[in-house]
């Protein structure tokens, strides 16, 4: 059980634990947003540097996969060293990350940045979590966490205007680079005011670090992911395959090596006896399914821009009843919650689905005026279900193992996201090919959103099957 320590006092309340707050949020603001910003500056990035359609993937994937990887090492390692540390640690790496994204004169270097934007937002994130856990008292707790969780909603809100403003602005004629450079005046002012103002804590039984674990899992999923997006452009080459081949392998290696490190009392990223955990499967599988939507806001982009001609500013604007339905939704949850129960995540993943194929409907027609209505649909059902997935997860485990399982959750999240944009993503590029008039988009939009409303009725009955078959470990 971690017990957490604060390393100026034991019993002290932080005075300025509001301010802190305000600080941390920051922190937990910034990874969210720079997944949805990029999203509406993708097809300006293609432009500019003549790229293909798997490196606009590859934008996405590469953060999202690394951010994945990383999310439970990098809150073992504020347990380990210090959360103030490891959370100014972070929030420096992103900033440099961001840097090299901003000023980045190729596809490659761009991708290498966002790669590092992921690592960086993996050991800066947990931090905020974990550090509002251990300043605030049981009574002001719930509180300080209502905000952090608003933090995910605002920054998609935030992340969807903001991307297509900055490059309609043309700020010092930075186009799409301002999207990444926005970060450093954020962090410039943020970074100082967290060594001066957050109170160090750490655990005082911390978990040890699975690094062989980390990296195993890391070459793994790139073996998988990378060939899924290059190969189709590519035309399949030896190492694209030899890449492909070796990907079981290494996720078989990696759960060898998490069942020894469990049997000889190690801390493996992910304890092989969690899964015995009636419904917990199911629960996760649930959860990589259902970020399929992330391939969402890739095509719905393209297709505002692509197909109908509109600025990012106008894309950005198009997209934003989703963003504002993602806000409400946890204020309609708590009603939800009460009628459905423990089934209520999959009452929200059913609305995302009906809004999912209600566009498709609306573009294949001709009705694409109507859009803000399942548009709004999508964003309520993914305000509902997200924190129903989550809570459901976690509360089957017990108390000691609710960190590992929430970040674990929080985890495949963002694999299942890096899955969707590698998948649905080729598939909506391979429908496309060339064409860029209204008809051929349309009908690659059409097909993507079928496809991704599948993959949520899927994780839908997953999260059904999970809830009746489990009882919670509390």
């Amino acid at each position: 059980m971690n017990v957490e320590r604060s390393c100026d006092t034991e019993d002290k309340l932080d005075p300025r634990r509001w301010v802190a707050l305000v600080i941390l949020l920051v922190g937990a603001f910034l990874p969210p947003l720079d997944f949805f910003i990029v999203n509406v500056a993708l097809p300006s990035i293609r432009e500019d540097f003549q790229a293909s359609a798997s490196t606009m993937q590859l934008i996405i994937s590469g953060y999202a996969t690394t951010y994945a990887v990383m999310l439970i090492t990098g809150g073992r390692l504020g347990d380990l060293y210090g959360r103030r540390n490891v959370f100014l640690s972070g929030m420096v790496g992103f900033a440099a990350a961001s840097a090299l994204c901003g000023f980045a004169w190729s596809p490659s270097v761009l991708i290498a940045g966002r790669v590092l934007q992921g690592f960086a937002a993996a050991i800066m994130a947990p931090q905020a979590l974990a550090s509002i856990n251990a300043i605030f008292p049981d009574q002001e707790k719930s509180k300080a966490l209502s905000f952090y969780a608003l933090t995910f909603g605002v920054a998609s809100m935030v992340g969807l205007f903001l991307g297509g403003a900055l490059i309609a602005l043309d700020i010092f004629g930075l186009g799409w680079r301002s999207i990444f450079l926005i970060n450093l005046p954020v962090i410039a002012i943020a970074a100082p005011l967290a060594f001066f103002i957050l109170r160090e804590t750490r655990s005082e039984h911390p978990s040890r670090l699975d690094l062989g674990g980390a990296l195993l899992i890391a070459l793994a999923l790139f073996g998988l992911i990378a060939p899924l997006i290059e190969g189709r452009e590519q035309g399949w080459p030896v190492w694209l395959l030899l890449m492909l081949a070796a990907s079981p392998l290494l996720f078989l290696l990696f759960w060898r090596h998490e069942r020894h490190l469990e049997a000889a009392g190690g801390d493996p990223i992910l304890a092989p006896s969690l899964l015995d955990v009636p419904g917990l499967k199911r629960g996760l599988i649930a959860a990589l399914f259902f970020y399929a939507l992330a391939a969402f806001w890739l095509v719905f982009s393209v297709y505002e821009q692509s197909g109908l001609g509109r600025t990012p500013f106008g894309a950005g604007l198009a997209i934003l009843p989703a963003a504002v339905g993602f806000v409400l939704g946890p204020f309609a949850s708590e009603r939800i919650l009460r009628v459905f129960g423990r089934h209520s995540a999959a009452v929200g993943m059913g609305l995302q689905s009906v809004g999912l194929f209600a566009t498709a409907a609306l573009i294949s027609s001709g009705h694409a005026q109507f859009l803000f209505l399942a548009l709004f649909l999508i964003g309520m059902g993914q305000g509902i279900a997200l924190p129903n997935l989550l809570k459901s997860v976690v509360q089957r485990v017990d108390r000691r193992q609710s960190g590992l399982a929430s970040g674990l959750v929080n985890s495949m999240l963002q694999i299942g996201g890096a899955f969707a944009v590698a998948i649905v993503g080729g598939l909506f590029f391979a429908i496309l090919g060339s064409a860029t008039d209204v008809t051929s988009v349309s009908k690659a939009y059409s097909i993507a959103a079928i496809a991704i409303a599948i993959c949520l009725l899927i994780a839908g009955w997953l999260s059904v099957g999970s809830a009746s078959n489990a009882a919670v470990h509390r």
